[in-house]
């Protein structure tokens, strides 16, 4: 579908790779070669970082003006209604996450609020990358080179992209958010909604789970086999736990659910075996700066962040525990006999209706929010990152 889209979009605004060829079987498409970078944190110059980011804003407006019928796409189907389109997105995302097992509560909850609260809007549907922004570009010497990834794309409500542009915001880092909108704003002629943009900021969170509902289960599967799992542990515990909270701050922001932050204990004092993790973290910052191949820097860079995770954990992770299970019992009305149990019966009686939405979500709430406080010194600058302001009153 890449490729398609590549071809589709050459002589617009939009600033693709040219496809030089397309294999007839194979997922596989060969283009041009483009210079440039993807992460945008890696730009040190705040002048360049604004060029690039408004360069992005232009790409982006320019594909929002475009009429999706003019485009030879049919891979993706007849345009229709932004409504729609989403109410069929939402129709995926169910059937991808119901198992034998049925579906988790939380995803069921957010695919029911959404299905009955599609945005009343009566606008044009365009062609969305899906999974836009920072990560998904590529750029050099101040402008955007190249527009990548487009693995998510369909038509669909503009305010879909601002959304995601919003999700990897958060993920690295994009300027002044409300300036870009504006620029967005006077480019495309799509005013922003921001009630709609907080809908699809809970609809990719969704799709993202969606489209890997078993996240980590190779791993385990490795780990009981005997095998070492190959992937950064770093990343594997802050980035879900990341999308977590925001999943969680976006249902209860629409939802209209005001919830406090939870009760965090104070930990009880540090026991004898406790240095180590530090002289383990220590070690490892002397280790990392000599590592000349960048995988397994930033690999060693991850098992930083599970020593110091794991440090927590050992502090008062048994406490959280105790905690987690009060809140399952004030909702189930007696107290299981562990967490494990606890949380199954209590998925079990909110996928059966036997407690209410709100309740599930605020033992859910309350889980999420601890972990986080428990992943505070393991995620760093993350763990303070949370969705950006739409206007500069937000």
């Amino acid at each position: 579908m890449e490729g398609e889209i590549f071809r589709a979009l050459a002589g617009t605004e939009v600033t693709v790779p040219r496809v030089l060829a397309v294999h007839d079987r194979h997922e596989a498409i060969l283009a041009e070669r483009v210079p440039g970078d993807t992460w945008f944190y890696r730009i040190t110059d705040p002048d360049e970082q604004v060029r690039v980011a408004q360069d992005f804003i232009r790409n982006l407006a320019a594909l929002h003006r475009l009429d999706p019928r003019s485009l030879d796409l049919p891979s993706l189907g007849p345009v229709r209604s932004p409504r729609e389109h989403a109410l069929a997105g939402i129709a995926r995302m169910r059937e991808r996450a119901t198992g034998p097992h049925g579906i988790d509560p939380l995803v069921r909850i957010s695919l029911d609020w959404l299905e009955q609260h599609v945005p009343d809007h009566d606008g044009p549907s365009v062609l969305v990358q899906g999974d836009t922004g920072p990560g998904n570009f590529m750029y050099a010497d101040g402008r955007v080179t190249a527009v990548v990834d487009w693995e998510l794309a369909h038509f669909g409500d503009p305010m879909i992209d601002i959304a995601w542009l919003s999700l990897r915001t958060v993920q690295d880092t994009f300027t002044h958010f409300p300036d870009r909108l504006r620029e967005y704003e006077q480019l495309s002629g799509h005013r922003i909604d921001p009630e709609r943009v907080w809908y699809y900021r809970l609809f990719a969170e969704a799709t993202m789970f969606t489209l890997r509902p078993n996240e980590g289960k190779a791993a385990a599967e490795a780990q009981e086999a005997g095998r070492p799992a190959a992937r950064d542990i770093g990343n594997g515990l802050m980035y879900p736990q990341l999308h977590r909270r925001l999943w969680l701050q976006a249902l209860t922001r629409v939802m209209g659910i005001e919830l406090p932050m939870p009760e965090l204990p104070e930990p009880p004092p540090a026991r004898e075996w406790h240095p180590l993790y530090d002289q383990i973290l220590g070690s490892l910052q002397t280790i990392v700066p000599r590592i000349s191949d960048p995988l397994a820097s930033q690999w060693t860079k991850g098992l930083a962040r599970a020593v110091k995770y794991l440090q927590e954990l050992d502090l008062a992770g048994r406490q959280f525990n105790e905690l987690e299970l009060d809140d399952i019992a004030s909702v189930l009305g007696h107290r299981p006999a562990d967490l494990e149990a606890g949380r199954a019966e209590l998925a079990e009686a909110a996928l059966a209706g036997k407690v209410a939405d709100e309740d599930y979500v605020r033992v859910l709430w309350n889980k999420v929010m601890r972990d986080d406080h428990l992943m505070r010194t393991a995620s760093g600058a993350l763990h303070h990152r949370t969705w950006p302001p739409l206007t500069d009153d937000d």
